[in-house]
């Protein structure tokens, strides 16, 4: 390859983060509907060895947001092996609401209290109680709804699958099925509660990706479309983030959105709560399934507010609330990057010889030749077709190289192109060049691929039209206060 470097200087890898798509036949609405319905505990095991930990994980935090450092302290489980069981107001006893005639106890919503609290890590004070019992009564209500949908189109789920992802739920804790359920079982959380909660969630994921995945399908424009803004967003300032998110309209107003950002940062920074297990249950954020991960943020595409925020942030601070236009936000910082990612290209060559010591007028004709050239071919897929028809330009596959590993000339020409596009003719010893981009993407081991872009709208376009789903379903029910 004669325009690359004779020892090349490889630079840091590109640091853009790819999400994971789900496993194992389990839909990718699955992580729209956690930010939903706040099920983080049952859908948390269904993915791959990629996906998300549950909180019950003594390990969880490591994957797919590994935290080192001071970090890993915002991470530590929910939960722990013979922990104190949490105290609760005593509540009402009898029916608190009926949702199109199926009720809600007063015992329905203290066992989902306690399970929130157990899988969150937050403690209940009396300054929160009322958004834990507020997050409790919606999630179960969603669940009502759930189930009456699935009961409708016929879904059921067998009772070995739910005891399958117990097993799989138990084993990333690093506990038996019945060691997990009886740990539950201290604090006051019945098996059945669980096991119900993971049954609505198991049947939803089947009923939105049944009903929505043909809706959801993306065309190769916009991947590519996508998969450029990326590569340009990979030379901008970055920054690896977790979120929480308070929608103001679920908060009943900005000042009880205020209020509860305020009491979750403190828990947050007091190391009371783990940052992944409080977003999965309390962020109104599409990223709540995923523990709040929102990946890479890039300069120049958020709010200017969050970005100052993020700049004057190390790696493992945990922010104060951050108000802007549309709720309030608690950031937690994984990483960041100065930006300036290494790409990979493929690269084909199209090449006019030159005579030694070539005139103007011969480097002249040679140039404009290859510009002829260029004209004919559009796409590399018509390169070397036209090759073998056109005398004097000999066509090369030259296959991928980093931009790093070539001369500056030709990376600094190659930098800005995108996929089908040539450079200008360029002389390079006794030949001149056109270099045709083939494909282009950003290198080291975390680059996302096309593969992972398309799963990613695909889990997006899932995740919107299962919230529209339920969103309906709301607006159609019998929803009562009984109490």
């Amino acid at each position: 390859m004669p325009f690359m470097t004779q020892a090349p200087l490889r630079s840091a890898p590109g640091r853009i983060h790819g999400r994971r798509r789900l496993a194992q036949g389990v839909s990718a609405a699955c992580a729209a509907l956690l930010g939903v319905t706040t099920l983080g505990l049952a859908c948390a095991s269904m993915a791959d060895a990629q996906s998300l930990p549950t909180p019950l994980n003594a390990n969880y935090g490591q994957q797919p947001t590994p935290d080192t450092g001071n970090a890993a302290a915002a991470s530590a489980p929910a939960m722990q092996p013979d922990g104190a069981a949490p105290s609760l107001p005593t509540l009402g006893e009898g029916v608190l609401v009926s949702v199109n005639d199926d009720i809600i106890s007063s015992y329905d919503l203290k066992q989902r209290m306690l399970l929130l609290m157990a899988t969150s890590g937050v403690q209940v004070t009396q300054d929160n109680y009322a958004q834990f019992q507020q997050q409790a009564m919606r999630s179960l209500v969603d669940e009502h709804l759930q189930f009456q949908e699935m009961k409708q189109w016929k879904v059921k789920v067998e009772d070995k699958e739910i005891d399958d992802e117990l097993k799989r739920m138990a084993q990333q804790s690093n506990m038996s099925k019945d060691q997990l359920l009886g740990e539950l079982k201290k604090i006051g959380v019945e098996p059945t509660t669980l096991r119900e909660q993971i049954r609505a969630q198991l049947g939803w994921n089947e009923l939105v990706g049944g009903r929505y995945h043909s809706n959801a399908q993306v065309g190769r424009d916009q991947v590519d479309e996508t998969m450029d803004k990326i590569i340009a967003d990979g030379q901008k300032p970055q920054f690896e983030v977790s979120e929480i998110f308070l929608d103001p309209t679920t908060a009943g107003g900005i000042d009880n959105a205020r209020k509860g950002a305020q009491q979750l940062s403190q828990q947050l920074n007091q190391k009371v709560a783990p940052f992944q297990a409080v977003a999965r249950q309390f962020s109104n954020a599409p990223s709540a399934a995923n523990g709040g991960d929102e990946g890479w943020m890039v300069s120049g595409n958020m709010d200017p507010q969050i970005e100052a925020t993020l700049q004057s942030m190390k790696v493992g601070d945990i922010s104060a609330p951050v108000e802007t236009k549309d709720g309030v936000y608690i950031f937690y910082l994984r990483d960041k990057s100065a930006g300036n990612a290494d790409e990979v290209v493929r690269i084909t060559q199209a090449s006019v010889p030159l005579p030694t010591g070539a005139s103007a007028q011969q480097v002249a004709a040679a140039q404009m030749q290859l510009v002829n050239f260029k004209t004919h071919a559009s796409t590399c897929a018509a390169l070397n077709e036209l090759g073998k028809k056109t005398d004097g330009v000999a066509v090369e596959d030259l296959g991928e190289s980093q931009l790093s590993d070539l001369l500056p000339d030709f990376a600094t020409a190659l930098r800005p192109l995108k996929d089908n596009q040539t450079t200008a003719p360029m002389q390079n010893g006794n030949q001149m060049e056109v270099l045709y981009v083939c494909d282009k993407r950003l290198a080291g081991d975390n680059a996302i691929t096309r593969d992972e872009v398309e799963n990613h709208l695909v889990d997006n376009r899932l995740a919107m039209l299962g919230k529209r789903y339920l969103r309906d379903l709301h607006a159609s029910a019998t929803i009562e206060d009984r109490h």
